[in-house]
């Protein structure tokens, strides 16, 4: 397929898609530098390698999972122009993608409570690395809040339909991204021990 062919609005959209795959390119190397410091220092000896993961963890992984279902569910709908149930499923995923964040948060409390900190004198290598990336994700997630909002209210204003549904498949597109990454995250860091 010729990229340079195409109306002035399908050219666009592979920009648009091109852009967001350069940005998630990026970010997957960012990780990737994380997940590879994190292997390297797990050669030290303070390195702790029995620790627990907090639960609350594990439910924000079946929340994020639950998210990009819904976030499908809204494209979907959209696709079969059924707006209402489109509308229905974005505020679903919106709600999920906040309890994600809260769990996380919540996960972040357990660790304290169990007496793991991000630095000082009780504070762990392994545990600033889980900390650091879970913040650093939802830094992310925050990110793409914002953009499930825009694709809401955009959506809220008709903009999309079986016809014009770019700005919402570029906004699943990075949610899927962003979910990806968590379940990728927390195997690893439950696994690389």
């Amino acid at each position: 397929m010729d990229l340079t062919q195409g109306t002035v609005e399908q050219k666009n959209g592979r920009a648009k898609k091109m852009m967001l795959w350069f940005g998630i390119v990026s970010l997957i190397m960012g990780f990737a530098g994380w997940t590879s410091a994190y292997i390297v220092s797990s050669k030290r000896t303070d390195w702790i390698s029995d620790l627990e993961l907090p639960q609350a963890f594990l439910w924000s992984t079946a929340t994020i999972l639950l998210s990009s279902f819904s976030y499908w569910m809204a494209k979907l709908s959209v696709k079969k122009d059924d707006q209402k149930r489109g509308t229905l499923f974005l505020m679903v995923t919106l709600a999920l993608g906040v309890v994600f964040i809260l769990l996380q948060f919540r996960g972040f409390s357990q660790m304290l409570e169990n007496g793991y900190y991000f630095t000082g004198p009780t504070s762990n290598i392994k545990m600033s690395y889980v900390f650091l990336i879970a913040a650093v994700h939802i830094v992310h997630v925050v990110a793409g809040l914002i953009s499930l909002i825009v694709v809401l209210v955009q959506q809220l204003r008709a903009k999309y339909s079986s016809q014009n549904i770019l700005g919402l498949e570029l906004g699943a597109t990075f949610w899927h991204f962003l979910d990806f990454l968590w379940v990728y995250l927390i195997l690893f860091m439950y696994f690389v021990k």
